[in-house]
């Protein structure tokens, strides 16, 4: 699937690197975030805004949870991070393995090579899991939360006037 080849210069496995240190940068975030015991949500505490697919519709979009999976996961509560999100927990593991890979074949100067027929086969049919699996939450499991769109008819004149 992926395999390792000979590198003359470390210059060249920059992005092995950067890869390692984007996982890191993950991890350390995820440390510091509690995560919310709704299941998701855990972002906004970046300052980012809630999900937009679930303010306007009540339901969740495919990667929603994933922060919240991937804080749990760090925590060793695999329970919570399941119940967050499925994905997030082998989507974390795999992202560890390849960021350790990466490590490794920087220091052996190997250049980690993922254009394997199987590799981006693998990689094919993990998307279309997650975008099947996505496309089933989002129509089997609602949101308790009010949305944007239930907001907007409670605060509409003709609601008001009543």
């Amino acid at each position: 699937m992926i395999r390792f080849v000979p590198e003359s210069s470390r210059k060249n496995l920059t992005f092995q690197m950067g890869w390692f240190t984007m996982w890191l940068g993950v991890t350390i975030v995820a440390l510091f975030l509690s995560p919310d015991p709704r299941g998701h949500g855990t972002h906004t505490q970046l300052g980012l805004p809630p999900c937009a697919t679930a303010a306007v519709t009540g339901r969740p979009c495919p990667g929603c949870g994933l922060t919240t999976s991937f804080a749990s996961t760090v925590r060793g509560n695999l329970a919570g991070a399941w119940r967050s999100n499925p994905f997030g927990v082998p989507l974390y593991l795999l992202f560890t393995a390849s960021a350790l890979a990466s490590v490794y074949g920087f220091w052996k100067k190997l250049r980690m090579d993922c254009s394997s027929r199987s590799f981006n086969f693998a990689l094919g049919a993990l998307l279309v899991v997650y975008v099947g699996f996505g496309l089933v939450r989002f129509f089997t499991s609602p949101y308790p939360e009010t949305t944007l769109i239930q907001m907007a008819l409670k605060d509409s004149p003709s609601n008001q006037a009543r």
